[in-house]
């Protein structure tokens, strides 16, 4: 793998991301909770602080977890939540030595379909179905990995041009749209729950009124 990319918007992560398929799957892991481009610029982070070039999913997997917290824990942290995310990135990166050889180009390599491709990440520790997805379509958008059927799989975030995701971003112009798009789901979703919350209270008011009227 040797693409060019701009998810981190940072030179020197952005090279790490286009040559490093498991720190392309590590900058996807970091995705949540946090801005994107810091998410994708954590890879690198974690290099420079191994004293590495790239990642290691074996050395990665056999250090001693409370080093390895406190090596993504130190200023600036590589994620709000440290300590959480070197747990779940050493949990990966054990997966990939068990059933990969610690190979993350594994995961797609070779791989028949798009289902069978979703199957895969959606195997992968802290990849959810959303994140498996989003994860899919940026494979076949940017990192050239287009078996049949991959856009189907990756659900709406593998249609062209949608900028739902960061599978979509591939500048500051993209990435702007992928967050106003991530900030009016915020917004519908917040919108939806303040409106069932309403429906609710107001069926519970006018059961309570019609229990308090039976003789």
């Amino acid at each position: 793998m040797d693409v060019t990319v701009h998810l981190a918007q940072d030179p020197e992560a952005d090279a790490l991301l286009g040559r490093s398929p498991l720190a392309a799957l590590v900058g996807m892991l970091l995705d949540q909770q946090i801005p994107m481009e810091w998410a994708f610029k954590g890879p690198r982070t974690i290099a420079d602080r191994l004293g590495a070039d790239d990642l290691d999913a074996h050395e990665i997997a056999a250090r001693d977890p409370e080093s390895f917290a406190a090596l993504l824990s130190d200023k600036p942290a590589v994620h709000r939540y440290p300590g959480s995310m070197a747990k779940r990135i050493q949990q990966l990166c054990q997966y990939l030595v068990d059933h990969y050889d610690g190979d993350a180009e594994g995961v797609w390599r070779g791989v028949d379909d798009g289902r069978e491709l979703l199957r895969r990440l959606e195997a992968l520790p802290g990849f959810g179905k959303q994140k498996a997805q989003i994860f899919l379509a940026l494979l076949g958008k940017q990192l050239g990995v287009t078996p049949p059927g991959w856009r189907e799989a990756a659900g709406s975030y593998g249609e062209p041009r949608s900028h739902r995701s960061v599978a979509d971003i591939t500048g500051p112009e993209s990435l702007a749209k992928v967050r106003a798009f991530k900030q009016e789901m915020k917004a519908a979703a917040k919108t939806a729950k303040a409106t069932k919350t309403t429906k609710t209270t107001t069926a519970t008011t006018a059961k309570t009124a019609k229990t308090a009227k039976k003789p």
